[in-house]
């Protein structure tokens, strides 16, 4: 960084999250929308936790990483959708210089952790049906933990970096974020109008693209054979069982790396900016709040254990 750049870093003391621009009428319908959304999914998430927790049946390695799954995604719906929900009823819509690149690290830090927890239920899920023989001596309790351990760690750690980079940025006029939350995308173009930064940007492209494709084909990869050994299972029954578990895990995939990729692979371009901030919501809101639903609906086990937690029959 130039002596220019350094003499001109942080001369802004906050930044402007624009949101959803409407009419104050709608600008309420979409608080009370985004609401609700956010306490189901609270709701849906720490029921999975509760139903893993309280049900000894589901004390497995695939249900404890889904518990930490549904954990993770309480936390990570809690990055964002509070302030974005502060910011419907704000009529400044500011957020401090200091309180933006937290809320980047902390969101940016637990969808690292959800990616490789999303990889780590994947190698779950082929040990347990590509190699059942050696799954019970593999993944024991205690390599479950510490692959849970690993997922939060390398995840808060990962993305140190990037963030560290961006705190030495000069962001000397344009405050302005055309979106809900402090994203990555928006922040380098903000401080590429002050001093070019293609250090900087290449750094954040290359680690955001790095951890989505090789969790993404680890996963695609896992699933392969999965399917294919799925395949060969004579029992229909036994068949129809692993497909629905593997089915459901796919499908939170897809939600999720679809709208990532959109978003990630190449920050910092400036491309349908618009559109960005909708595949942002999809990833950040949207997938939590369906994720519950989808573990559940075709999960015998998980249906039986939450309806011991809701108190039904």
């Amino acid at each position: 960084m130039t002596s220019e750049a350094r003499n001109i870093s942080h001369t802004v003391s906050n930044f402007i999250l624009l949101g959803f621009p409407c009419r104050r009428e709608i600008q309420i319908l979409l608080f009370s929308m985004f609401f609700v959304t956010y306490l189901l999914t609270l709701l849906g998430n720490t029921a999975i936790v509760c139903a893993v927790h309280w049900d000894h049946r589901l004390h497995t390695p695939m249900y404890t990483l889904l518990a930490n799954f549904s954990f993770l995604e309480i936390c990570y719906v809690n990055s964002d959708v509070p302030n974005m929900l502060a910011n419907f009823l704000s009529k400044t819509k500011a957020i401090s210089f200091a309180g933006c690149l937290l809320q980047l690290y902390f969101f940016f830090s637990l969808g690292t952790t959800e990616c490789l927890f999303l990889s780590i239920m994947a190698y779950d899920r082929f040990l347990a049906i590509c190699h059942p023989l050696y799954y019970p001596t593999i993944m024991t309790a205690k390599f479950c933990s510490s692959l849970v351990v690993f997922c939060w760690v390398y995840g808060f750690l990962w993305f140190l970096i990037p963030v560290i980079l961006i705190t030495q940025l000069p962001f000397c006029g344009p405050n302005v974020i055309d979106d809900f939350l402090c994203d990555l995308g928006p922040l380098l173009a903000l401080a590429s109008a002050c001093v070019p930064i293609p250090g900087t940007v290449l750094i954040c492209g290359t680690m955001s693209s790095l951890l989505i494709f090789a969790t993404f084909l680890y996963i695609v990869g896992s699933y392969t054979l999965v399917l294919r050994a799925v395949m060969q299972v004579p029992s229909t029954a036994g068949r129809k069982k692993a497909f629905s578990t593997c089915s459901s895990h796919l499908a939170v995939v897809f939600l999720f790396y679809g709208s990532v990729m959109m978003t990630y692979v190449s920050p910092g371009s400036g491309q349908a900016e618009g559109m960005q901030k909708f595949t942002t919501l999809f990833y950040s809101v949207l997938t939590p709040f369906f994720n519950p639903m989808i573990y559940s609906l075709r999960n015998k086990e998980m249906k039986d254990a939450l309806k011991k937690v809701l108190g039904g029959s």
